[in-house]
């Protein structure tokens, strides 16, 4: 991460943000942001070249469970593409919700080249019914007993609803 990099204070409040905003990124097989659209910008508030070279992780809130971070890139190692629904951390310390359809890029050896990402807003509804209980208690586990655990408890939720993460991730926007 760049040594000038400062992680913004968080701030527990909402983006204001124009929901009709489509964030793209592409990064390499490492995660480095190679490039960012607009929208990923104005959005985040960071400028691209505050963007360009740094780890995406720079904008994930704390709230986000790692556990959905290793389940993302478990699945973009092996080729899968994914979706999941995400809360960043704007540089302005306000956090701000998006449905995020990652595309994975393979060299002729089958290692990733890159991946690209596009975002768009999610409904409050989707959030508040489904997603913060979900994440706090992944959070709340890994806190107490780390990724394991929290793995443990998504694999029991998954389990109880004979679904993949995808497929719930599916099923609770449709």
């Amino acid at each position: 991460m760049n040594s000038n990099f400062v992680r913004p204070v968080v701030i527990d409040e909402p983006l204001a943000w124009d929901k009709s905003t489509t964030i793209t990124s592409k990064t390499d097989a490492f995660g480095t942001i190679d490039y960012v659209n607009e929208g990923f910008v104005e959005v985040s508030g960071y400028q691209d070249n505050e963007l360009v070279g740094q780890p995406h992780n720079i904008i994930r809130h704390p709230d986000m469970p790692k556990i959905i971070f290793k389940v993302l890139w478990d699945n973009l190692k092996k080729g899968t593409n994914f979706k999941a629904i995400v809360k960043n951390l704007s540089k302005s310390g306000k956090y701000y919700w998006v449905f995020a359809t990652f595309r994975v890029v393979l060299k002729e050896n089958g290692t990733i080249d890159y991946v690209y990402s596009t975002r768009k807003s999610v409904d409050d509804l989707v959030i508040n019914t489904y997603i913060s209980p979900l994440y706090a208690i992944l959070l709340e586990a890994e806190k107490k007993e780390g990724i394991e655990a929290s793995e443990q408890v998504l694999n029991d939720f998954l389990n109880a609803k004979n679904q993949t993460y995808l497929e719930f991730i599916e099923n609770i926007l449709s």
